[in-house]
């Protein structure tokens, strides 16, 4: 078809595909082609483009041949005469599979409404069995943005908070920063209109003066690495992506000089020990902001992000976040699961991805103990979506807990007994009351007593649906109907 070039996938790729998974992608591009031959979009456009456009996502996010040809065919067995056993003769049982795990879902409309929550919660569930079906169904949603404005407006705002709400931080979670930001500023004009222009204005009136404070520190810097001998791979620079940004500006009454990383440098290097000694050479040349030195990586995020982050007073009265990295921390820091290093290493391999992704499956847990549609809501919303701390066992263990947890949460989190019985807490060595709300980096100790009992007062300052539940079992086992029926006589109960 005109316009659309089977060439331009492999232009996405980093590196040359073997001739069987090449094969492999340009039988499903003209298999989708054919299939979809006199389809229109609502814009008018061939509906070909979107599962094309679909496709060169996939590939831009470096994923394999497989799930670069079931992008190209999703939407195959939902909106075409095609049959499941016509696929799986042409392309194989995964593929099928793996279409299968997208177009049964149905559409996700994040409303409260029972059959979209269901929806959604069997999503979420198949992306607990194969992570590839979460990168098709991003890729989808991302094309879908940013053909938005070919679509009703009460829809557009409807699919733009799902996006914002839903799928921006399931990619975030899966380590994807790179898609997580393309996704926030695809919804955002069309979800907040208003605040949309605000931070428009806002860099529009910043714009100049960020980008010579950049190009400044950047030239700078770029000289004295040379001088050094690091070995640099890479070294660009940013400006933060707007819907973080608002958020950000909301947080801070909206005044921009109270954020310090509205722009930033990254700086990719070949190993380790150059982070470290370009890091000593940043703070030679120019002095730190105190406390935001930050290294994620002796210390990695959850979903394995690894740099070095510094913002630094540039000299002209502007602060410059630099960030450094390895190419491979690059790799998982903007691609995260789909990052070829991580694909190659755990898709397949149910230990390694159980150990490097083992919060998915409080996905099941949550599925379980909630039945009803608000409730599955509430407790996605708060335990898997809501911002995150990152807080210590005094052994060093990282804990992942929601913001705003308290330490009985923490001690939920860490055996369900210890929470049972806890008493108090200790955190970064000072006796604090077990209502204490934790913040990144705390070391957390629980005392426990052995005649210690989940108290009814704690569920008000609990966060997770994990503590809530465990209290709430305790409470209703030992409530004075609970015991009555188990210790009365049948015939006085």
């Amino acid at each position: 078809m005109e316009g659309f070039d089977v060439k331009d996938i492999f232009n996405e790729l980093p590196t040359a595909l073997p001739h069987k998974d090449s094969d492999l992608i340009v039988r499903a591009y003209d298999f989708a082609l054919k299939a979809h031959q006199g389809q229109l979009r609502r814009s008018g456009e061939p509906y070909f483009i979107h599962v094309f456009e679909t496709a060169k996502n996939l590939a831009r996010y470096e994923m394999d041949a497989t799930t670069i040809a079931a992008g190209f065919l999703h939407d195959v067995l939902e909106d075409t005469e095609t049959t499941e056993a016509e696929m799986e003769k042409e392309f194989g049982k995964e593929i099928v599979k793996l279409v299968k795990g997208v177009t049964k879902l149905g559409t996700v409309k994040y409303q409260g409404h029972i059959r979209h929550v269901e929806s959604l919660r069997k999503f979420l569930m198949a992306l607990a069995q194969d992570y590839r079906v979460l990168m098709i169904k991003l890729a989808d949603r991302l094309h879908n943005l940013r053909t938005l404005e070919h679509v009703r407006e009460d829809k557009q705002r409807r699919i733009a908070l799902e996006s914002i709400e839903v799928y921006a931080p399931l990619a975030d979670r899966f380590g994807i920063g790179k898609l997580k930001g393309e996704i926030e500023d695809a919804a955002f004009p069309f979800a907040y209109p208003k605040e949309y222009a605000e931070v428009e204005k806002i860099l529009a009136d910043r714009s100049e003066n960020l980008k010579e404070s950049l190009k400044s520190v950047y030239e700078e810097l770029s000289n004295e690495l040379k001088k050094s001998n690091i070995r640099v791979r890479e070294i660009d620079y940013r400006i933060k992506h707007k819907y973080s940004l608002w958020k950000k500006l909301r947080e801070r009454g909206m005044n921009i000089d109270n954020i310090y990383d509205v722009v930033a440098i990254r700086l990719i290097v070949e190993t380790v020990e150059e982070c470290y000694a370009a890091l000593g050479i940043v703070h030679s040349l120019w002095k730190p902001l105190p406390a935001r030195i930050k290294d994620y990586i002796a210390l990695p995020k959850l979903n394995g992000y690894q740099s070095l982050h510094t913002t630094i007073f540039t000299g002209d009265g502007g602060l410059v976040e630099v960030q450094i990295r390895t190419e491979e921390m690059h790799g998982r820091a903007e691609f995260g699961i789909a990052s070829h290093y991580l694909y190659k290493e755990h898709i397949g391999s149910k230990k390694n991805s159980k150990e490097k992704f083992q919060w998915m499956s409080e996905f099941k847990n949550l599925d379980k103990s909630n039945t009803d549609p608000d409730d599955f809501l509430k407790h996605l919303k708060s335990d898997f979506f809501s911002d995150r701390i990152f807080v210590f066992t005094p052994a060093g263990e990282v804990i992942d807990l929601p913001e705003g947890s308290s330490t009985i949460d923490f001690a939920y989190a860490v055996h369900s007994d210890i929470g049972d019985k806890a008493s108090g807490a200790r955190v970064n060595g000072k006796f604090v009351s077990l209502d204490t709300t934790l913040q990144s980096s705390d070391i957390v100790e629980i005392e426990t007593r052995k005649d210690g009992v989940p108290k009814s007062k704690w569920l008000d300052f609990t966060k997770t649906t994990a503590a809530k539940k465990h209290i709430r079992t305790y409470l209703n086992e030992h409530s004075e109907n609970s015991l009555l029926k188990r210790f009365l006589p049948k015939k006085f109960r």
